[in-house]
């Protein structure tokens, strides 16, 4: 039975909240990670997106600033990093919701952002620091800023963290703050084991929580691949795809060129298109993503930068126009959907040179995608199914040894 709120020791502050957000029982991660955090644990979690992550590291970091309040005023006694600026910016927003009723402040620095203006928002009283390790350590460097206060480091997403090579800025963070008391590191996977090792270097005897979220909360995602001969195919097959499934849809690519490239043909073909690049400011940013949700039926062409932190309601499709290179990106990219519950469906339109890596995506899921055609669009060529050429490579040398 999922105890209510009050079970799990938070002041009625907090609760009133959450209730006028018709927030009104905790999902699983939440009844999981409250209890340890207020004990005092290090932690260290696996959980998937969408399922409430971001109130249970919230909910008792603030707990902790109720219960143990500030003697006088000063910078901030919780950390919380994130890799990108749209998931910093979200979990900001959602602490802020909680500043009316509780009288605590919190405060976003990331990247994209004048310095002058950040600097005012540091000179100020506040509780909670969200901020990406880049732009927080130019600050500290340039002595704008100090973490003597933090005594809880929150670490969301920490694989994509260190996939995005912030491991020795968070490593240096961590020495900066001296009076830390308590770390809990986030997610999505522990496959990695940089995770782990990256753990070891910075908590103290973590507590392990790996959270599998229950059917209620947990969307379920259609995944499908088409077979595609050439890029023009690839982009018939698109095309295709997008005229018969309507609704709010990303479409992943590799590089930022092949962000706009993908762009101007859409666009010949009639769709209207919105861009997402990590050398945008932050503010164009933003921008891109309220007109995203303010329509029900856009398209949005994304690089890795969207993967993480991209939260907009009601995402029918995401396109993997491009595999990425590693496993536990591609199921980053495919949580833009299926969330909360809802179903999603992901599309992967996979040439020759990707069946490998279309493979190492199955085997690291455990899941078999489905292959789908279209009869008028189907390919001219074959190439070898993810993981039949390494098992056939298996068995000549399996027969070679034999006859030895």
């Amino acid at each position: 039975m999922t105890p209510d709120w009050e079970q799990l020791e938070l002041d009625d502050e907090l609760i009133d909240v959450l209730r006028a957000a018709d927030i009104n029982k905790p999902a699983k991660v939440q009844q999981a990670v409250i209890p340890a955090a207020l004990r005092g644990q290090d932690l260290l979690v696996s959980s998937p997106t969408g399922t409430g992550k971001t109130l249970a590291f919230l909910l008792p970091a603030l707990q902790h600033l109720l219960d143990f309040p500030r003697r006088k005023p000063g910078s901030a006694r919780v950390l919380i990093l994130a890799p990108t600026r749209e998931l910093a910016q979200q979990i900001a927003e959602q602490a802020d919701a909680f500043n009316e009723t509780t009288e605590l402040s919190t405060v976003l620095i990331t990247g994209g952002v004048n310095y002058g203006s950040q600097h005012a928002q540091l000179d100020a009283n506040h509780d909670i620091l969200v901020a990406t390790p880049g732009r927080l350590l130019d600050l500290i460097g340039a002595d704008q800023y100090e973490l003597d206060n933090v005594e809880w480091l929150i670490i969301d997403e920490a694989d994509r963290m260190l996939d995005m090579g912030f491991s020795t800025a968070v490593k240096q963070l961590v020495n900066e703050a001296r009076q830390l008391q308590q770390t809990m590191l986030f997610s999505a996977t522990l496959e990695s084991p940089g995770v782990t090792k990256f753990s070891a270097e910075i908590q103290k005897e973590p507590e392990l929580l790996t959270i599998e979220p229950p059917k209620r909360e947990k969307g379920k995602i259609l995944q499908r691949w088409y077979q595609a001969d050439d890029a023009a195919h690839k982009l018939k097959l698109l095309v295709r795809i997008l005229e018969t499934t309507p609704g709010r849809r990303v479409i992943f690519v590799r590089t930022r060129e092949k962000v706009e490239e993908l762009a101007g043909k859409l666009q010949q073909q009639g769709f209207k298109v919105m861009t997402l690049r990590g050398d945008m400011p932050q503010d164009a940013r933003q921008q891109i993503i309220a007109r995203m949700e303010t329509y029900n039926d856009s398209i949005l062409i994304a690089t890795d930068v969207a993967a993480r932190g991209l939260d907009i309601e009601d995402i029918e499709l995401v396109v993997n126009l491009d595999l990425p290179k590693q496993a536990d990106v591609y199921l980053h990219r495919i949580g833009r959907t299926g969330r909360a519950g809802k179903s999603g469906l992901a599309i992967a339109i996979v040439e020759a040179h990707d069946a490998d890596l279309l493979g190492r995506i199955e085997r690291y899921q455990k899941v078999k995608m489905e292959r789908r055609v279209f009869d008028d669009l189907r390919p001219q060529f074959k190439f070898p199914m993810p993981g039949k050429s390494k098992k056939k490579k298996a068995k000549k040398k399996a027969a070679a040894t034999k006859k030895k």
